[in-house]
């Protein structure tokens, strides 16, 4: 396939998800941030012409597109997205439904995260992290250098867990520019993450990608669910049993809204 080309956008729930399967998604982020490692990224507000632009890229599941389905501006940012994901069974199995050749399997946070990662390493990409709390990208970043020798972690940054100030979000642009990053990894929780990388995306011609509990599963703070779980498309009940009081409106309120927006909103896109 030509990674250069833009994928084929399913529409799921109103949002357009490409049709690429997890090998292509790995291969299309390694596309772009090889185009990256051509220019230099430069301050903020002085970006060459000659760079190539950013791009966001997001991991979508049932609970991303049950908010997009209840938030027009969420949905609006997805939709002007350049790649939207299908991180979760539910999703991917609803594009199986409404659309003919839709991929046959997900692509899930992680295992992009170190499929990219790994990959990467004799292209000279270098890896920005951003999220979660200090202590647990200290283990990613420490795990990853160990198994992944020859892997560029170029800075790390767990920002506080309350809305950023102005100030703040600058300093995170500054540090991103300053490192020479072609592709930032973040993990801020939906919504959050995906409005950063927009914004990331929109400022520094960096691969913007909002990964979700990547980091907690990688850096093991955080068990995952067992493989057959994640293959039989139960992994949600695992992480609801694991985090009941922060999950269980995603998975018991979110999973209901998305099936009705897959139902209401098939005949868009």
């Amino acid at each position: 396939m030509n990674h250069r080309a833009a994928p084929r956008r399913l529409n799921c729930a109103g949002v357009g998800i490409a049709a690429l399967d997890a090998a292509e998604a790995v291969a299309w982020v390694i596309d772009r941030a090889r185009d990256l490692t051509q220019t230099p990224v430069s301050a903020p507000g002085e970006t060459p012409s000659s760079s190539p632009p950013g791009v966001d890229v997001h991991l979508c599941n049932s609970y991303t597109l049950a908010l997009a389905d209840k938030e027009g501006d969420y949905r609006a940012m997805l939709d002007a997205a350049t790649l939207n994901l299908a991180d979760g069974t539910p999703v991917m199995l609803a594009n199986r439904l409404l659309h003919h050749g839709a991929p046959k399997e997900r692509v899930r946070g992680p295992g992009l995260f170190v499929q990219v990662l790994r990959a990467g390493r004799d292209d000279g990409i270098k890896h920005f992290l951003l999220g979660s709390t200090q202590d647990t990208v200290g283990r990613l970043r420490d795990r990853l250098e160990r198994e992944l020798p020859g892997v560029q972690i170029v800075g790390t940054i767990a920002p506080p867990f309350r809305p950023l100030t102005a100030q703040e979000l600058d300093d995170i642009t500054s540090a991103i520019a300053t490192s020479g990053a072609h592709i930032v990894w973040v993990g801020l929780g939906t919504p959050k993450q995906d409005w950063e990388v927009a914004r990331l995306a929109a400022t520094l011609p960096v691969v913007a990608i909002a990964v979700g509990a990547a980091f907690d599963f990688v850096a093991g703070t955080v068990a995952e669910a067992p493989r057959w779980m994640q293959r039989s498309g139960t992994e949600w009940i695992h992480r609801l049993g694991s985090e009941p009081k922060r999950l269980w409106k995603r998975y018991l309120l979110g999973g209901p809204r998305f099936a009705a927006a897959v139902v209401r909103r098939r005949g868009q896109g």
